[in-house]
């Protein structure tokens, strides 16, 4: 019996190390970077016979004035969010969780049949996986975390893009241009 619990031990701390370095190499992958959609096209018509050298000018100076008044420009929209830092892999959390599972298994299972070393072995492996199931909540919450602040930036581009091209059409509208 005493072979088997040592066997079972011997079993369960190696895939504990396994799962371990699986999931410290799926932690080490970067997330992907974000990107903003770009600016939605301004079809612009020389409604009162402007011409095109007169056009151009007009455009330019309503670029410029809708940046003034929004404090946004499409050719330098602000710098996405910095990802937070996901929590790198606690090395030794699956062997320590291992060594608290084994210490109260060995203590439930000699209470409860004179058989400590069998109780330590399944302890072992059940505070083994507890400790990577916390560590990989710990990963899946920083990675949501993520993707809501980018989330959060683009719906924040989109809304200054939408502020800016209102801002440029009413100075375009005013000089005489139909924009659609």
């Amino acid at each position: 019996m005493k072979r088997f619990t040592l066997a079972a031990i011997l079993l369960g701390v190696a895939a504990l190390l396994l799962a371990g370095t699986a999931s410290a190499q799926q932690a080490a992958q970067p997330a992907p970077a974000g990107t903003t959609s770009a600016a939605p096209k301004q079809y612009v018509f020389p409604a009162k016979g402007q011409t095109p050298e007169q056009q151009q000018q007009d455009e330019a100076a309503c670029s410029s004035w809708a940046t003034q008044q929004t404090g946004f420009d499409p050719a330098k929209p602000p710098a996405p969010p910095q990802p937070a830092p996901t929590p790198a892999p606690q090395k030794g959390a699956g062997l320590r969780g291992a060594a608290r599972g084994a210490a109260a298994g060995y203590i439930v299972g000699d209470i409860a049949n004179d058989e400590g070393g069998e109780g330590a072995a399944i302890g072992a492996v059940v505070g083994g996986a507890r400790a990577a199931s916390k560590q990989k909540q710990a990963q899946g919450a920083a990675q949501q975390q993520q993707t809501a602040q980018q989330q959060q930036y683009q719906q924040q581009v989109q809304q200054l893009q939408g502020e800016y091209l209102k801002a440029r059409t009413a100075c375009l509208e005013a000089k005489g241009y139909t924009v659609k």
